[in-house]
């Protein structure tokens, strides 16, 4: 056992006798995380920074899978919060807080004529798909990127275990930036596509020109175009991806920029289509649950009042370029590169004839995380960052390239690693 984890490894222990993999969220689980050289929990977490329930602070570049955007326990949110929860959480009747995150969310986001919310991002995405089918009168789905739990997606990847054949049959995947494919995809099926859905950017930038061209291909051929915009929408820009690119789709969904980390998502787009929610079923219990819609409308608005999102774009450019910088001067061009949009980017990892990408990631995670940096491989970026913490996490690659360099490119992994190598599982990206 190692003692700087000491308590995060006898609790994982004790959390897989009474839960599943010891977590809630697969990307949070003991599967992501090499054993003996990680933490396991968190305990209490402010502004950039979190703290494991071995007391070890880190610099945090995960922010709970890019769903904090303004930093944890953002003053602004957590005052709004609390006064919502004297007036109390959950109803006999909506309360007035409804109305007014959708009015925001239509004041900011292109496409968004009505809303309706829902808890976690793949309530959304269910209930754009729901929508594309009712108005299209079709079942086919094409999907590019990630986009949830349920069956209608989820079928369509590795992890599809327990989804009927006759589901995953209706779900189609198509690269992203290939048009050609996309066309043969809508082509191959006429007349049966309900909806092309996609994540608008995550790893790789849209080609000029793509974006455009899905929309076109996808109207052509009468279905409906919806962008997953969980992560990007509030991150990328104040109305999301379709206003950094200056698309609108059809329909939109939207979860983690929208509450700083409170549980709600929301399905936004045409007012005819979104009429179809009242002939549709989406409803929950908890659909309008105060907390999480207060928290939403403190963010929304300081997102505008604050410009988060030039914040955000600002720091992650410096990041990036430093990242760059680093690579070349530290000669591992051959082994890592960096991409993505400058708040939620990405360090890439390559095989090599010495080490798997698998090995150079442990590697990776075992030195961020004894030097108090903690990071998948992500720079998913909160407001609550600063250009010393930036500087601090290049300061790190200065002293970590160096030694994913000797382990990959050298042949000294076996030497460098203290724990088992990182399987490949279900990977989301």
């Amino acid at each position: 056992m190692n003692h700087r984890y000491a308590h995060s490894e006898a609790f994982l222990e004790r959390a897989l006798r009474s839960i599943p993999l010891g977590s809630q969220t697969f990307s949070k689980s003991r599967t992501q995380y090499p054993h003996g050289v990680s933490p396991y929990f968190i305990q209490r977490g402010n502004g950039a920074r979190v703290w494991d329930i071995d007391g070890n602070e880190y610099l945090d570049f995960i922010n709970s899978l890019a769903s904090v955007t303004l930093g944890y326990n953002d003053p602004d949110v957590t005052a709004a919060v609390e006064a919502q929860l004297k007036e109390g959480v959950i109803f006999s009747l909506p309360h007035p807080v409804e109305t007014e995150v959708a009015e925001r969310i239509i004041d900011m986001v292109p496409c968004a004529d009505m809303v309706r919310f829902g808890k976690n991002g793949s309530d959304a995405t269910a209930g754009a798909i729901r929508l594309a089918r009712a108005h299209t009168s079709r079942d086919r789905v094409a999907v590019c990127g990630y986009h949830g739990w349920q069956d209608w997606y989820i079928g369509s990847t590795a992890r599809n275990r327990g989804v009927p054949q006759a589901v995953r049959d209706l779900t189609h995947s198509f690269p992203f930036n290939d048009l050609d494919a996309l066309d043969k995809l809508l082509l191959a099926h006429p007349n049966e596509f309900a909806a092309v859905i996609l994540e608008p950017m995550n790893i790789a930038e849209p080609l000029p020109g793509y974006l455009e061209g899905v929309a076109a291909l996808t109207r052509r051929h009468g279905a409906l175009l919806v962008f997953d915009e969980t992560i990007t929408g509030f991150r990328f820009a104040e109305g999301g991806a379709q206003a950094l690119f200056g698309i609108t789709p059809d329909l939109a969904t939207f979860g983690k920029g929208l509450a700083n980390g409170y549980p709600v998502s929301a399905v936004a787009g045409r007012r005819d289509l979104m009429r179809l929610m009242e002939e549709i079923f989406f409803s929950f219990t908890f659909g309008g649950e105060t907390l999480s819609l207060a928290a939403s409308l403190a963010t929304l608005d300081k997102l505008r009042r604050c410009q988060v999102t030039d914040h955000l774009a600002s720091l992650g450019s410096r990041l990036m370029d430093g990242v760059r910088r680093r690579i070349a001067e530290h000669g591992v061009d051959a082994l890592l590169s960096v991409s993505g949009h400058p708040s939620w980017s990405f360090l890439l990892l390559r095989d090599t004839p010495l080490a798997s990408q698998w090995e150079t990631k442990t590697l990776l995670l075992q030195s961020l995380f004894e030097r108090g940096i903690l990071s998948l491989g992500t720079h998913n970026l909160s407001y609550a960052h600063t250009e010393a913490d930036i500087d601090r996490l290049l300061a790190v690659y200065d002293e970590v390239f160096p030694l994913l360099r000797a382990g990959a490119l050298e042949g000294r992994m076996v030497e460098l690693l203290r724990c088992p190598p990182l399987e490949p599982l279900f990977k989301v990206r």
